[in-house]
């Protein structure tokens, strides 16, 4: 395989639908192999452009200006990597001969909760939780009454937790319907509602689908707050069993999704010992970015890789550790970072700082890294300085 150079006319050219922090790492290692990468995004200045060869701004819903850009830069890989895009104009394309990573259907079946989980649940039959569709207030009633509370609601296409609420009882139902409606990616529409699963632990199971193989990452632990990743772990224990199912798991999903790359597959681990399927995302998964500090090549350098049609030998970890999430507690339209010295104060520990442009409150803006004689060593020099971090609004009468 030859790879050329990047802004010359052999230059292998990688399209990034997507440009946040997850779409950075894996421009960044897409860069080291000399490959040109153009990013694209809905706003100006999103933490991939700023290290990419070149850049659009447009909403990637808008399916003629998806095809715009594509047929202008006319790109080796199509790489989505957010949820909120065109998919049937993404078919449409690779019907024509581009090329979508993983494929245009993946895309469209995991960017759509009710698609992928009646994939897993009804055509591979993998163990998932009950769950219904609803399209009105008066469905999710229904839904709920069948499911018993607490339920999960969410909206069948978002991710990070928008949208994603918990109803302990009817009388919270209107709250979610109203969330559910406002806050997913896409607006208001049909939602999923599952039963609530009391879970031991919930994990990531990153799957790399090469041109040749199938190979899983260590399994990776997380606490969400709201639906939203906010501490990961790797490794998580898991029994044998478990590890094996759960890989069973992941291989029949991403078979049938079929493709090159990292797969972010979601799983509840049960107390009996039980696996569930959850969600796949056909990309880097942000619980997955522990793997910084854990492996030789993190998730980002094994997705560039693999979409490019690199081998992959072995997937080796040198350490375990954790990650823990910065976020910002207000709106800001200057974020300035303080408290990063008292960070490196400690060893064996990291900071990435993801240079989004601007704020809201929760918005994740930057994560910590460690490493640990333990999972839960790592955990707590995360968190701690994570804590050491402060997102606050630049003072614009005093130089830096």
């Amino acid at each position: 395989m030859n790879l050329g150079t990047p802004l010359k006319s052999h230059a292998k050219r990688v399209l990034m639908l997507g440009s946040g922090e997850l779409g950075k790492e894996v421009v960044i290692e897409l860069m080291r192999l000399g490959v040109e990468v153009i990013a694209c995004d809905r706003y100006a200045n999103a933490p991939a452009m700023q290290v990419a060869h070149r850049s659009h701004v447009f909403d990637m819903l808008d399916a003629s200006a998806l095809r715009d850009v594509v047929t202008q830069e006319k790109p080796d890989l199509i790489v989505p990597e957010i949820e909120a895009i065109a998919t049937k104009e993404l078919q449409a394309l690779e019907s024509e001969g581009w090329h979508v990573i993983p494929t245009a259907e993946a895309t469209r079946l995991t960017m759509d909760r009710e698609g992928i989980r009646r994939l897993a649940a009804e055509e591979l039959g993998l163990p998932t939780a009950k769950y219904r569709f609803a399209d009105s207030r008066a469905e999710l009633d229904a839904a709920a009454e069948a499911l018993g509370f607490p339920c999960v609601i969410k909206p069948i296409m978002s991710s990070s937790g928008k949208g994603q609420s918990v109803a302990k009882t009817a009388d919270e139902l209107d709250r979610a319907w109203e969330y559910s409606q406002s806050a997913g990616r896409a607006g208001a529409g049909r939602i999923i509602v599952e039963e609530f699963i009391q879970f031991d632990s919930e994990i990531t199971l990153l799957t790399l689908r090469t041109k040749d193989d199938t190979l899983f990452v260590a399994p990776v632990g997380h606490r969400q707050v709201g639906g939203d990743y906010v501490e990961s772990w790797q490794p998580h224990p898991m029994t044998d069993a478990q590890l094996a199912e759960a890989q069973r798991i992941c291989k029949a999903v991403t078979d049938r999704l079929s493709g090159r790359g990292v797969f972010g597959v979601e799983l509840f681990l049960l107390k009996d010992g039980g696996v569930l399927f959850s969600e796949v995302s056909p990309r880097p998964h942000d619980t997955g970015m522990v793997t910084m500090a854990t492996q030789q090549w993190s998730e980002f350098a094994l997705h560039a890789r693999a979409i490019l049609g690199l081998p992959v030998a072995a997937i080796r970890r040198h350490s375990v550790g954790a990650s823990a999430v910065i976020r910002a507690g207000e709106a800001l339209t200057n974020p300035v970072f303080e408290g990063v010295d008292a960070v490196f104060e400690q060893a064996d520990v990291d900071l990435r700082i993801f240079g989004k442009p601007d704020a809201r409150p929760k918005r994740r803006m930057a994560v910590a890294l460690a490493t640990g004689d333990s999972w839960e060593d790592a955990l707590a020099k995360a968190r701690a300085a994570a804590q050491k971090v402060r997102v606050v609004e630049g003072d614009y009468t005093q130089t830096p």
